[in-house]
């Protein structure tokens, strides 16, 4: 099969077509959130979620409201026809169809190393972790912690470890692990905006939307806008819980001391290996984690109670647009 033969078959149509779709559908929520000044975290998720959700129907819809959408005279008239720009010889010979296939296996390379298999050995790892840890006593500190919140009562075990551990596991039987380490090192308010963090994402993951999300972009694992979208609404679960936190505890700052304590790299410290053999990607992802570390911490040391949500009118506004403007990007 030759490659316009590939691009002009109905999964190829699917594949282009579903990624210019969120290509422009991101270029609009984000103008959109900027616009309207969108701060609060769970409207930003909504606005993204809509990134993850419309390029998967997107072409199918089309094609049921004009099943002509893929002729030679809408696409002269459309906005942009992938077609064209798919045949286009870049250098050395080199087709823009090429070049955009092989973005496709790195993307669905990156998809399968970095996010399903984490997501199976995470589900496998959960089902053994009982085993690694030590129940604690109802008179235990942490225990004393947990009565503050009344809403997620999960087992606790301790790990025995001088490292700062602390994380939990979800399904039927939720689970709390914190290291003898963390015990030692935080104080009792950074312990229990902790604490409070983590029952947040137990709390939350018992609501369906993420399990959609994450389902949507297994469909989509092609897909690279889907892959960062998609990580941009994990960050804001992680500021959405962070949320949560200081609303249970009121401790904004106690919070932030937190992940200081458990991300000392970012107050600025030398590398203690500064010519350790580390790939240029393990380098970006780790640069990259740091600045959203730091950017929470700096949330919760200027923490607003009232961020702007912007209202459903909006989200509605920017989901028309985009699937107006979509219509004839073909």
């Amino acid at each position: 099969m030759s490659l316009s033969s590939l691009y002009n078959s109905y999964p190829g149509l699917y594949i282009a077509q579903s990624f210019l779709h969120s290509l422009t559908t991101a270029l609009i929520v984000d103008a959109a959130i900027r616009v309207w000044k969108i701060e609060h975290p769970a409207m930003r998720q909504k606005f993204r979620f809509f990134i993850i959700f419309f390029p998967v129907v997107s072409y199918p819809l089309y094609q049921l409201v004009n099943p002509d959408r893929g002729s030679l005279s809408f696409r002269l008239g459309a906005l942009f026809d992938s077609s064209r720009w798919l045949n286009l010889e870049l250098l050395s010979g080199v087709s823009a169809g090429i070049i955009f296939i092989v973005l496709l296996a790195l993307t669905t390379l990156l998809f399968f190393s970095q996010e399903l298999v984490p997501v199976v050995q995470h589900a496998l790892q959960s089902r053994r972790e009982e085993l690694l840890g030590e129940k604690l006593s109802e008179d235990s500190p942490v225990m004393r912690a947990l009565t503050a919140f009344t809403d997620v009562k999960p087992d606790v075990f301790i790990i025995q470890d001088d490292d700062l551990v602390l994380f939990v596991t979800t399904g039927k039987k939720p689970a709390l692990y914190l290291s003898t380490g963390s015990m030692r090192a935080l104080s009792e308010d950074e312990l229990h905006t902790a604490i409070a963090h983590e029952l947040a994402h137990i709390e939350r993951n018992k609501r369906p939307l993420l399990v959609i999300t994450f389902l949507l972009r297994v469909l989509q694992f092609f897909n690279i806008v889907s892959l960062i979208e998609f990580r941009r609404i994990v960050q804001e679960e992680e500021i959405i819980c962070d949320d949560t936190a200081v609303t249970q505890t009121g401790k904004p700052q106690a919070l932030a001391a937190t992940l200081r304590k458990f991300h000392p790299e970012n107050d600025g410290e030398a590398d203690p290996q500064p010519n350790a053999a580390i790939n240029t990607r393990e380098r970006m992802e780790q640069y990259g984690h740091s600045l959203l570390i730091e950017s929470r911490i700096t949330r919760l040391e200027t923490y607003d109670e009232h961020p702007r949500t912007g209202g459903v009118i909006p989200l509605l506004i920017t989901m028309a647009a985009a699937v107006a403007l979509n219509y004839s990007i073909v």
